[in-house]
């Protein structure tokens, strides 16, 4: 951990100079830049000092933050295959995240689960073959290349009506898949 970019980025943050830093830890101008230049380490008690300045402590300060994966690749894919069709759920765990995107086939003559009114919203997009989305009553078309967005206000479902797989990018927020 390179204490003195850390600690040059807290008080870069809060637009603060090495001059008011200085002023408000009672440290010399010239020793915090040595600090934030890795040039020289502060003791315990004076990185304290200097943290209290910057309205942080030594506990936040080397807390480590898990940074939050965002590529994932085909191995950290999920795939579940029910009988009417399969999900592949290509962000793991991410009822956690506001949006739950899934890759869904839908084999000849098979539907998707039925969806339960929700208050979120939902995007699509046919990857290949076609689809029907049946949204209670109205039955709308969804073909290669074109889209659906809706707000998850009834029960609706996709069917595939045609003699080859479906498969369609379907997007959920909040997550209910």
């Amino acid at each position: 951990m390179e204490i003195g970019q850390k600690l040059k980025h807290l008080r870069v943050r809060q637009n603060l100079t090495l001059e008011e830093l200085a002023s408000r830890c009672e440290l010399t101008k010239g020793f915090l830049s040595q600090v934030e230049r890795n040039l020289t380490s502060p003791s315990i008690v004076t990185l304290n000092d200097i943290l209290e300045a910057l309205g942080s402590s030594l506990s936040e300060f080397f807390r480590e933050e898990k940074q939050d994966q965002i590529v994932f690749k085909k191995d950290d894919f999920f795939v579940d295959e029910k009988d009417d069709y399969t999900i592949h759920w290509i962000v793991p765990n991410s009822q956690k995240n506001e949006m739950e995107p899934i890759i869904i086939d839908i084999p000849s003559g098979c539907a998707s689960f039925d969806v339960a009114p929700h208050t979120g919203e939902e995007f699509g997009i046919v990857l290949e073959g076609s689809v029907i989305l049946c949204m209670d009553e109205r039955r709308i078309p969804v073909r290669r290349g074109e889209t659906f967005y809706l707000h998850g206000k009834e029960f609706h479902c996709l069917r595939n009506e045609n003699k080859s797989t479906a498969k369609v990018l379907w997007i959920c927020t909040p997550p209910i898949f």
